[in-house]
């Protein structure tokens, strides 16, 4: 199984290595604007706002990148189990009807009944699960509110240390906790209503840093919580869970 844990450290490392870049920079402003090199090489006040705007990006990135990830782990311990339905909880057979029957999308009436019919071949026939795909949010959706709801819809509780979770629903800006600012920033550098150099005003390299941090803290916690849900066997009833798993 992949270890999104790991996967979520190296995708950090990338950001800390861009925030090194950063610091960096900063230093050398204190002599002036930084040059590569030679004095007609120097890097505006601009540029370096656009640089500090591309963290929010990579921020994003690595929330949306790490939640679907966790996901995927626990599509991927669902399927090498060969399970049926049955014996899956009540919250994840409702994902699997959602996907098999695909009752979340618009389909006509011959493909609404061709989806149908697979779903009751599969109970007639008690075929064991191949595919269980879980409904995500939309690209540019994902902050920890999204993150919980989804959660509580698959039957899983996050139990996040109550200072990490107390620090990320924390206004940090715009009265908006740490991933509702950088989904904010995400979402209005894509659509284009707020330019990158308007985005990096009025920002440090410190500030980047401690919404980084914060935005990590809560994603290991997160990445912990699926880990021990995955270990726990906690997508099966009770009955069919590993002794081991009970104890």
């Amino acid at each position: 199984m992949l270890d999104f844990g790991q996967v979520f450290e190296e995708r950090l490392q990338e950001i800390e290595s861009y925030l090194d870049l950063l610091d960096k920079f900063d230093r050398q402003v204190q002599g002036g604007p930084p040059r590569f090199g030679k004095e007609e090489n120097s890097v505006s006040v601009q540029q370096q706002q656009i640089l500090y705007s591309s963290v929010y990006l990579q921020l994003y990135n690595l929330v949306e990148a790490t939640i679907s990830l966790c996901i995927e782990g626990l599509s991927e311990a669902i399927l090498a189990m060969n399970l049926q339905p049955k014996d899956l909880t009540v919250d994840l057979r409702r994902e699997w009807i959602r996907s098999t029957a695909r009752t979340h999308i618009d389909l006509n009436y011959e493909s609404r009944l061709s989806s149908a019919v697979a779903l009751c071949d599969h109970f007639v026939q008690a075929l064991p699960i191949s595919t269980f795909v879980v409904k995500k949010a939309g690209g540019g959706n994902w902050d920890d509110t999204a993150i919980e709801h989804t959660a509580r819809r698959l039957g899983l509780v996050l139990h996040v240390d109550r200072q990490v979770l107390s620090n990320v629903k924390r206004p940090f800006r715009n009265d908006q906790g740490a991933l509702a600012f950088i989904k904010t920033l995400r979402n209005s550098l894509a659509h284009g209503s707020v330019s990158f150099a308007e985005c990096g005003r009025g920002t440090t390299v410190g500030d980047l840093r401690h919404l980084k941090e914060l935005t990590a803290g809560y994603l290991r916690e997160v990445i912990s919580c699926f880990q021990a849900a995955i270990g726990g066997y906690e997508f099966l009833v009770p009955e069919q869970r590993p002794q081991r798993a009970k104890e």
